[in-house]
């Protein structure tokens, strides 16, 4: 019987979390949730120069915010963990300490600067760059050193081949011959990545480590780490990077690649799982996706070998289908602060209630591909002035335009009611009367509601916004203020 499936996403808290970083914790999240196994949340943070505490924040807002949650963690009651590596420092000093007692590791006394001058000097020789293994005497001789001030070093013999079955690439390998004998702890007591990952991973029990592929070339050297304390190796998956439209890896340069950056921009946390999904892996010729059905299909098997590519025109559109699908109440909510951003008081909001705001946003939805688009479209039928499109209001609202909406006020306020239908009716025959389309007298109200020439049907707009801001917009377009 196979043991339970157990993931990890492990990133360092030095930033916000990247698109790049977010779809690992999401293809370790689902292959977890697929195979009923644990998903652990870890935060590396033993670079003390720097990891914050605000990144941390950052990065378990990004996971709440997706929809990410973990399964295992210090803490007892509520949400657990995530573990912190800062506070695991005395694991990583005993198994190193037990390397040490075994001659499998030993101390080395080399300062950096000395290190740097003789790596530069073997590449300008043409020749491996790596450590010489010149403290390699000092194995279990603790004479005049004692570890104060000095390094762990892991003792590699560099006999051999190293190779794994990659669950994405297939099969790897390494020539031992090219592996150096590489630090393990540092001379301040901090461990190294390679060295706190393999003991990590090997305590919180990992089966799988599902992570980027410019993680390969360390795992040879935790494959060596593993063989040395004599423990289990775990499956590893490494996934392809992402790429910017330009074909380059994913930068600052392309746009936005903090995951909170999109919801931010209005962007859905669903839609986001949904691309990210999507983003290197594949379920025949299917698009969209819910939670559940990601994680019922998802699987490594599927994971491309090669880089995809991020983009954000798909991104967009896919964030326009889930808009479309928001419930009222739910898109409201997303809606207020955008709303606010757009120049709406929140005293304006509170007074126009819910039901109010709900029309608007399902009248708005449609169209739209943000949060932050639905916010700026919809703000014109709030009150106060609007931004008018001055070549919209040049082309539409000529004289004669204007004569007409002159004629239609008294019309529109004789109306026993303010409805759409009645509206859209008088407007009709008003058109007929003229030799008019309905357009020809439509279009130059949107653009004096609105101040352009796009918006959803213009009837219910207008029985939305009243017949008291309707005139007043109106009018106030008429004599040319706002």
């Amino acid at each position: 019987m196979e043991p339970q499936v157990r993931v990890r996403f492990a990133p360092s808290p030095t930033g916000y979390l990247h698109v790049g970083g977010a779809r690992t914790a999401l293809y370790n999240w689902l292959f977890a949730r697929h195979t009923q196994g644990v998903f652990v949340l870890r935060i590396e943070d033993t670079d003390a120069e720097r990891s914050t505490d605000e990144s941390t924040a950052a990065i378990l807002d990004a996971m709440h915010w997706m929809g990410l949650d973990w399964d295992e963690g210090p803490g007892v009651g509520g949400p657990v963990g995530p573990y912190r590596q800062v506070e695991r420092l005395k694991l990583y000093q005993e198994y190193a300490q037990k390397l040490l007692d075994e001659g499998k590791a030993y101390y080395c006394v080399c300062a950096p600067e000395e290190l740097e001058t003789r790596r530069k000097a073997a590449l300008a020789a043409g020749t491996s760059p790596k450590y010489d293994g010149r403290c390699r005497p000092r194995v279990n001789d603790l004479s005049g050193v004692g570890g104060k001030g000095a390094a762990v070093r892991l003792l590699v013999s560099g006999e051999g081949r190293t190779e794994f079955a990659d669950l994405v690439h297939g099969p790897i390998g390494f020539e031992n011959v090219d592996l150096d004998d590489f630090v393990l702890l540092r001379s301040d007591g901090i461990p190294t990545y390679n060295f706190a990952v393999v003991i990590d991973d090997t305590l919180m029990g990992i089966t799988h480590v599902i992570r980027g592929d410019d993680h390969i070339s360390n795992t040879p050297r935790q494959m060596s780490l593993y063989d040395a304390l004599g423990l289990s190796v775990p499956y590893f998956a490494h996934i392809p990077m992402i790429l910017g439209p330009d074909r380059s890896r994913l930068s600052k340069r392309h746009g936005a690649t903090s995951v909170m950056a999109y919801q931010q921009m209005g962007y859905l946390p669903e839609a986001m799982v949904n691309y990210l999904a999507r983003l290197g892996w594949s379920h025949g010729d299917q698009e969209i996706f819910t939670q559940d059905e990601l994680v019922r299909h998802f699987s490594l098997e599927k994971v491309g070998k090669t880089p995809a590519v991020f983009d954000p025109v798909k991104l967009e559109w896919l964030n326009g289908q889930y808009i479309k699908q928001t419930a009222p109440d739910r898109l409201t909510a997303l809606l207020r602060p955008f709303w606010e951003a757009a120049g709406v008081q929140q005293e304006e909001l509170d007074r126009k209630g819910e039901d109010w705001l709900q029309k608007v946003g399902l009248l708005f939805q449609e169209r739209a591909r943000t949060v932050t688009e639905l916010a700026s479209s919809s703000r014109f039928v709030f009150d106060g002035t609007i931004e008018r499109d001055p070549t919209a209001m040049r082309k539409v609202l000529t004289a004669e335009a204007k004569a007409r909406l002159r004629t239609l006020l008294p019309e529109i306020d004789a109306l026993s009611t303010f409805t759409a239908v009645a509206l859209e009716s008088l407007f009709r025959t008003r058109a007929t009367a003229l030799g008019l389309k309905l357009v020809d007298l439509a279009q130059p109200f949107r653009t004096a509601l609105s101040g352009k020439t796009v918006s959803p049907p213009i009837f219910p707009i207008m029985e939305l916004m009243g017949w008291e801001a309707v005139q007043r917009r109106v009018e106030e377009t008429l004599e040319g203020e706002g």
